[in-house]
């Protein structure tokens, strides 16, 4: 197992947000249900305008090989090429809409965020690390996987044990071994109004 790359934060913030990184080595081994269980279930209790809860998730494991590669080819070849040897795939959704019939949920791809976040947090507690992608095409996935009309694919989840990175081809072990980064505080956050 590889060592999980801790975040040179500024200030200090809560040890699973320090430690989370978004990685594309995964080992081959099973991820138990249970905490399967417990990282949906963490995405659960996300928080949601108008408690409206509208994400939704598809995934599979590498168990059920059919419902896997009905994931894995919605990706682009460059997050084929590695994420095929993750034990776990899966694929958020919004539900655009409030209610049934209702107005168009304008917070919907948001709250898809937030519980995506939980989701991430939640398997870095449970010794996973996860990584999500925009390289995947969702015209693809709503035909692949039957997504209804009303509901949008929003991003695909890489989930899985650390693996070791030098197992990865040659162009992706560079991207992987790139250090983490992030804009400064002073860059993102305005005090008062816009360039405060």
């Amino acid at each position: 197992m590889t060592a999980i790359l801790e975040a040179p934060a500024e200030v200090s913030i809560h040890d699973l947000l320090r430690r989370r990184r978004s990685t594309r080595a995964y080992s081959s081994a099973s991820v138990e249900p249970d905490k399967l269980d417990r990282i949906f279930e963490a995405a659960r209790w996300a928080p949601s305008s108008s408690n409206e809860q509208p994400w939704r998730f598809i995934t599979a494991t590498k168990d059920d090989g059919e419902a896997f590669n009905r994931i894995l080819n919605t990706f682009g070849e460059g997050n084929r090429v590695w994420a095929q040897y993750a034990p776990v795939l899966i694929i958020s959704v919004a539900k655009l809409h409030k209610g049934e019939d209702g107005p168009a949920n304008r917070f919907a791809y948001y709250d898809v965020g937030q519980a995506v976040t939980s989701l991430v947090l939640q398997a870095l507690e449970e010794g996973l690390l996860a990584r999500q992608l925009g390289g995947f095409s969702a015209d693809k996935a709503r035909e692949a996987l039957n997504i209804p009309e009303g509901y949008d694919a929003v991003s695909a989840i890489v989930l899985g044990y650390p693996g070791d990175p030098a197992t990865l081809p040659e162009a992706v072990l560079a991207k992987e071994q790139t250090p983490r980064t992030r804009k400064p505080l002073s860059e993102i956050v305005h005090r008062g109004a816009w360039g405060g």
